[in-house]
């Protein structure tokens, strides 16, 4: 295996993000929802592009829910966070919002934490 063929899915997820994100836009009523995801952990974060904030976030190591998510799949952990950056969109007066998957495919904990969202009463 060479060099080449290692670096061809990270340019191919990088093309993929780009071009979605050509294409979608926050704003203070309808944030972009940006999600990142790691090998153990999942991270999203409400934003309003046209003044470059972050209004909200939550991630599997945000202090308040880091004790719930013990002993649970990181499927379960995505909806957690899911349903808790609902409740902290719906307490600044957020009802809906732009998905960015960032280039990932809409499966396995992206699509947990897309459901768990739209649990907590956000419309896409």
């Amino acid at each position: 295996m060479n060099i080449s063929e290692k670096i061809m899915p990270k340019k191919r997820l990088f093309r993929r993000k780009f071009s979605i994100r050509k294409k979608i836009f926050g704003t203070k009523d309808k944030p972009r929802v940006s999600v990142y995801k790691s090998l153990k952990h999942i991270y999203a974060q409400a934003i309003d592009d046209v003044q470059g904030h972050t209004l909200a976030s939550c991630s599997t190591l945000c202090k308040e829910i880091r004790r719930q998510l013990d002993g649970k799949k990181k499927t379960e952990q995505s909806k957690m966070v899911g349903l808790h950056l609902a409740g902290k969109l719906k307490s600044i007066g957020i009802k809906k919002i732009v998905f960015d998957r960032n280039g990932r495919k809409y499966i396995g904990r992206i699509k947990a934490l897309a459901e768990g969202l739209r649990e907590g009463g956000i419309e896409f």
